[in-house]
């Protein structure tokens, strides 16, 4: 399934926003010891020079960043100076901190319910979940087991996958894990095209009857049995 780049981006930014309350708790209960720290003994310019000569190595090198990532840097980095600044001013620190944490406490909120919103494609996480492999003819027999059981979703799934089957039988498609029904669909065009729109039209119907929910009775089941013999007898020729 699948969320992939965008879920990455959120997910860090959950986690920093997640660890910068405890980062800012910190900050406010180590404040007051602030004033017990040694001044620095080496001279500032030489100090940054020193790093300068160490980051120019190219091990040190910055990869190149995609935007949300530049975008995610700038905003920790506010976030960053805002409790640096906020950890200096003395007693008004204890009310900007609090604020500070109740800030991020929401953008955690926020992210959280973001995260959860994004869903994979349905169809991509069912046709991962499909068995692949099994004969033609085990798919029919699992189908009419479902007919005569009166499950009719079930029983228009299987006799799809036994036309797919047949299909990679014959070498006019690729029958692999995670293809989806339009995938098989394009490969049909390409491989078959006297058989793509009967082809195409099975698969409408199987989806709309496994993802779209729709009602499926008999009048469906007759129906793709119809289209796979057809879409069969094309591929024959």
């Amino acid at each position: 399934m699948a969320l992939v780049p965008r879920s990455r981006h959120a997910a860090a930014a959950l986690a920093v926003a997640a660890g910068l309350p405890l980062v800012a708790a910190g900050l406010l209960l180590a404040g007051p010891a602030r004033a017990d720290l040694p001044a620095p003994s080496r001279d500032p310019d030489e100090v940054r020079r020193a790093v300068r000569e160490v980051l120019a190595q190219p091990e040190y090198r910055a990869l190149r960043r995609s935007l949300p990532d530049l975008v995610i840097d700038w905003v920790l980095q506010q976030i960053g100076r805002l409790v640096a600044a906020l950890s200096d001013t003395g007693a008004a620190s204890l009310i900007g901190i609090g604020i500070l944490l109740l800030v991020l406490a929401g953008i955690g909120v926020l992210l959280v319910r973001f995260s959860r919103g994004m869903t994979s494609d349905p169809e991509a996480a069912a046709a991962q979940r499909t068995p692949t492999g099994r004969s033609a003819a085990d798919w029919r027999a699992e189908a009419e087991a479902h007919e005569r059981s009166g499950e009719w979703r079930q029983a228009v799934r299987s006799r799809y996958r036994a036309l797919v089957a047949d299909l990679a039988g014959r070498g006019l498609v690729e029958e692999v894990p995670g293809r989806t029904a339009g995938e098989y669909r394009g490969e049909v065009r390409r491989n078959v095209p006297a058989a793509a729109d009967d082809f195409a039209s099975a698969t409408e119907l199987f989806e709309l009857a496994w993802y779209g929910g729709r009602r499926t009775g008999p009048p469906e089941a007759s129906r793709l049995r119809t289209l796979a013999e057809r879409v069969l007898r094309q591929a024959a020729t």
